[in-house]
């Protein structure tokens, strides 16, 4: 498998589609921490994240941050032209680049990717066109699942889990 980016939405996927909203400028997101260790280890082995999420918040900028994303880009809901926009900058194409949603405005991107996936909850539609599905929900480990995925079928999870055994 030849992937070279993995681009994710971020609410639904990331996230279990919630956010909390305190007064006039504070928001709050959960992030799982395994699909965080998943990023890690396909970063390691080369393949660039980038989140492309329609709502902006500062949230997912600290967290892309702190996973060293090499994009993040917010703001945009137009995933038919901003998917393969993302996959340029990064220098992939969209047949080597691996996208995950849970929505319908996600459904363009996931037509064009190389690879496809969604979390378990996510809509029917997404469901049904996507080559992976995860049994995990959104926000709650769908991420990590789908790192893995791509891991195996790059012929790498093996050498990874066997680094922790050694």
């Amino acid at each position: 498998m030849n992937i070279k980016l993995l681009v994710l939405d971020v609410d639904g996927v990331l996230t279990d589609n919630t956010f909390l909203l305190h007064g006039q400028s504070s928001e709050w997101k959960a992030f799982c921490a395994a699909d965080g260790f998943g990023l890690r280890k396909l970063q390691d082995e080369g393949v660039a994240v980038a989140f492309l999420s329609g709502r902006s918040s500062p949230v997912v900028e600290r967290r892309g941050i702190e996973l060293g994303v090499a994009l993040v880009v917010q703001g945009q809901s137009d995933k038919r032209t901003q998917f393969p926009a993302v996959c340029e900058q990064l220098g992939a194409s969209p047949k080597t680049a691996a996208y995950m949603g849970d929505d319908l405005v996600d459904l363009p991107a996931l037509r064009m990717a190389g690879f496809s996936a969604a979390p378990a909850d996510a809509r029917p539609e997404v469901v049904r066109a996507v080559d992976f599905v995860s049994s995990a929900p959104g926000g709650h480990g769908a991420v990590r699942d789908v790192c893995e995925e791509l891991l195996r079928r790059m012929g790498r999870w093996d050498d990874i889990v066997q680094g922790y055994l050694d």
